[in-house]
């Protein structure tokens, strides 16, 4: 497939794919979603969230009008007032004393940010792998906080994946992809943002891959 003959969300989402099972099979994820890990390791991968998205929302900020990145930030998408509200639930309302970034979540906020300060193409590439991954695969980890560590249904402790603005989550998706194949981007423009894309499941799954580090099953 080219870019020219293909329409851009289907060839974003093709490119991407096995990057995207990557960071979707990891072995903390696995550990995660199977239930073999405590509510602190999920208090942690919440913690971790909070600095990409501060950086991912922060940014939005400066680009709400601009042409490329502008029509992508909408503010039913927003989610670092329910990422704080939380993790008061997860860490108790001092949670941000003692909020660390992993390394690998360094690296992944600072091109976050560098993005959204130098390049609005790039930028779209992490608000697509991050917004539309919540409204899908983000629901899994939803149910299994809830059936595993006893979460009220969409309450406090999951209410990052909880888009209470958006009633119709399939036709959302549907008029993000819509925005995507309106990328005012030539083809080779186009196919940096796909690299972006990969690069930004890698760095996500950098950060999977040291909290797998950090909270270890024995053997």
């Amino acid at each position: 497939m080219t870019p020219s003959s293909t329409p851009f969300s289907t060839l974003i989402r093709t490119a991407s794919h096995e990057q995207h099972v990557e960071a979707e099979t990891s072995t903390f994820m696995s550990d995660l979603l199977g239930g073999r890990l405590g509510v602190d390791a999920y208090a942690r991968y919440t913690e971790q969230l909070w600095f990409v998205y501060e950086a991912l929302e922060s940014g939005a900020r400066e680009l709400s009008g601009d042409p490329v990145a502008g029509p992508f930030i909408q503010p039913e998408l927003m989610r670092l007032a329910s990422l704080e509200r939380d993790l008061a639930h997860l860490r108790g309302p001092g949670w941000r004393d003692g909020a660390t970034a992993l390394p690998a979540t360094v690296e992944y906020a600072e091109r976050v940010a560098e993005c959204a300060r130098t390049w609005p193409g790039g930028y779209v590439a992490h608000h697509y792998t991050r917004y539309l991954g919540d409204l899908s695969g983000g629901q899994i980890i939803r149910g299994t906080a809830e059936k595993t560590w006893g979460f009220a249904r969409k309450g406090d402790g999951v209410r990052f994946y909880v888009f209470e603005d958006i009633g119709n989550p399939a036709a959302f998706k549907r008029g993000y992809r819509e925005l995507l194949d309106a990328l005012p981007a030539d083809d080779l423009e186009k196919q940096r943002v796909v690299a972006e894309c990969r690069r930004a499941f890698a760095l996500n799954t950098g950060v999977f891959r040291a909290l797998g580090e950090e909270f270890r099953i024995s053997a």
